[in-house]
């Protein structure tokens, strides 16, 4: 059975957050990895388009959630956290998102692309002159640094390849110097 047909049957050919019953299409719902029908919401051009391009919403249309906010499916529930969090301004969707109910596996689904969070929620790591730091960029060492534990000095000029950012301070990052993962404080290093 094919994808859109597997979703068509499991939602009784309606858009699974809306209800309507023309043009619809499977979305894939991220981020996801293998486009499964577990993993994918079929949706009416309506709601598609006013999740593709936010700042076309119809406050008026998202209504609907109220009913479909009480879905079974973890993928339209994760879609329905997701909407009624970018409305929450309004009122109403502040008040069904009190009510709506996801186990912590989907709720960490939903809250995956940074969606409800505001910008001094997320952590945020910069080099020494300010640029945005990113898992998997290269940095460069300014000062030589003593390795605690490690017995050894890293030199300045040292390039760290492949770093991973600490998730929970904004002034760590780790990567790999002479063999060993260490932590690096931010305040020592430039964006290579």
């Amino acid at each position: 059975m094919s994808l859109e047909n597997e979703l068509l049957a499991r939602s009784e050919s309606k858009c699974e957050l809306c209800n309507a019953t023309d043009d619809l299409k499977p979305y894939e719902v991220p981020p996801t990895s293998h486009g499964s029908a577990d993993q994918c919401v079929l949706l009416c051009d309506t709601c598609l388009n006013q999740i593709e391009n936010p700042d076309t919403m119809d406050v008026n249309h998202w209504r609907s959630l109220n009913d479909t906010m009480w879905s079974q499916i973890p993928a339209v529930q994760v879609m329905v956290w997701r909407m009624l969090t970018r409305l929450r301004t309004e009122g109403w969707p502040q008040d069904l998102l009190e009510m709506l109910y996801l186990d912590e596996e989907t709720l960490q689904w939903a809250q995956a692309t940074g969606e409800g969070q505001s910008e001094e929620d997320t952590v945020t790591h910069r080099d020494s002159n300010g640029t945005l730091l990113e898992a998997g960029d290269s940095v460069t060492l300014i000062k030589d640094l003593n390795v605690k534990g490690g017995g050894f000095t890293a030199k300045r000029g040292t390039i760290v390849r492949n770093i991973s950012l600490v998730a929970d301070n904004p002034e760590h990052i780790e990567g790999r110097v002479s063999g060993q993962q260490i932590v690096i404080l931010t305040q020592f290093v430039k964006k290579a």
